[in-house]
């Protein structure tokens, strides 16, 4: 087969890397990738955005089946436009429908579809420029700290948790009449505030059945202890140790199964990965959010555990198979430390040489925000997650030590890092 993956960030280079090992691949093209995709696969520039650009792609390589992985065009319609098109419709896109990624695209979409299907998640409310002053209200009636949540996509920074009533009505009125967040923010979802600790759980589903992947816990913040600005996210450990089989039980009796029949029953065309954002509070799960496709950087640390052949799984998902479908794991604990940009997640320097790369071991390297200097052949930073170091141990502790070991060994100039991560599990961690 000839694979497309779509995408540059660490999320598509652990894809590519786990289809890489496949014997049921010929060629692997990435668009557009990075500098690190370009050791399991062809690069090929394009925008995202650009449908018509990316089918000559698929058509002056013979790609045989496409993976989505970022959000955007899965929002926009991909899914869609292969299956209008005469010359792309039987080819697979491993990821859902417009109207499927509707789960993330819009947060007043899937909560009303939680709603709808019983679906456990917190207390809520939408608002927009038409009643502002409602919202309000709907703070008051709400105790601290309030959930603000822009309702379209905002690259991962539109939720906001803020202590203050006050506060929380002039941030309202920020994102809804200021524009904060642009057009995501033109309406917005007020929630209750759930306490209690978070994990990602994914599926593929094929629209049907589905295969439960190994899940993770991410770690969104800046700044140690979770502390500071919202990222894309700065490292993730798999499996996640409270997440038990009676607590995983749950998870799949009260969430997954009512969210693919759901989606069923709407009669909306699914056939990817679901990303379940939850929190456990006190011991039953509560849905956060929806993505439409996999974590990052919990791909970093959940692909590497898949011991089945990951392209056996997407083409069980694109046939309809999935019931038929069994997957297998590593049981040794994935750590995932991403390094970033000095500045991030706001501004950064991008281009700095980054070295040491070569002196790493025991791990692997999945590079998001690096390209290639052709003038002096060597990689540099291109983005505000640079790479992610992933090491595998037989406990947390043991693949932690190892990942920042090579964490250390890799150096460029404004190279940052969060020193704590899995620190929240550490009381659950009695292997």
């Amino acid at each position: 087969m000839n694979i497309l993956i779509l995408g540059s960030g660490g999320r598509e280079h652990a894809i590519g890397w786990k289809i890489a090992q496949s014997k049921k691949v010929k060629n692997i093209y990435i668009a557009p990738g990075n500098a690190g995709t370009r050791n399991v696969g062809t690069n090929i520039p394009v925008d995202l955005d650009d449908f018509h650009r990316i089918k000559t792609i698929v058509i002056e390589n013979e790609i045989d089946m496409v993976i989505v992985g970022p959000e955007a065009p899965l929002v926009d319609g991909i899914y869609d436009f292969f299956v209008a098109d005469s010359v792309l419709k039987d080819i697979p896109v491993i990821g859902p429908s417009k109207d499927g990624a509707k789960l993330e695209g819009s947060k007043s979409f899937a909560k009303d579809f939680m709603a709808k299907n019983n679906i456990p998640t917190a207390a809520y409310q939408t608002f927009d420029s038409s009643n502002i002053n409602e919202g309000h209200l709907f703070i008051d009636s709400l105790t601290s700290p309030y959930v603000l949540k822009a309702d379209g996509l905002a690259a991962g920074k539109g939720v906001l948790i803020i202590d203050s009533a006050e506060d929380a009505k002039a941030e309202l009125t920020s994102m809804i009449s200021e524009h904060k967040f642009g057009d995501a923010s033109k309406s917005v979802v007020i929630e209750e505030f759930l306490s209690g600790i978070e994990l990602s759980v994914f599926v593929l589903t094929d629209g049907e059945d589905y295969v439960i992947l190994p899940e993770a816990k991410d770690y969104k913040r800046i700044g140690q202890s979770d502390t500071g600005l919202n990222t894309g996210g700065m490292g993730s450990i798999s499996p996640v140790a409270f997440a038990n089989a009676e607590f995983m039980q749950k998870v799949e009796d009260q969430i997954i199964k009512p969210t693919v029949n759901g989606l069923s029953n709407d009669g909306i065309v699914y056939k990817g990965f679901i990303f379940f954002g939850l929190i456990n509070v006190e011991g039953n799960p509560y849905v956060i959010e929806y993505n439409c496709r996999m974590g990052d950087p919990e791909a970093e640390s959940v692909i590497p555990r898949i011991v089945t052949d990951l392209v056996d799984l997407f083409d069980a998902t694109a046939k309809g198979n999935l019931k038929n479908t069994k997957i297998e794991f590593d049981n040794r604990t994935a750590a995932a430390i991403m390094l970033v940009s000095v500045g991030y997640p706001e501004n950064y320097e991008k281009g700095k040489v980054i070295k040491g790369l070569d002196n790493v071991n025991n791990c692997i390297l999945f590079h998001a925000g690096t390209a290639i200097d052709i003038e002096n052949n060597s990689v540099k930073t291109s983005g505000g997650r640079v790479i992610a170091v992933t090491a595998m141990g037989e406990n947390m502790s043991s693949a932690l030590k190892k990942a920042y070991a090579n964490v250390d060994l890799i150096n460029f100039e404004g190279k940052y890092e969060r020193r704590d991560i899995g620190f929240d599990l550490v009381q659950f961690d009695n292997k």
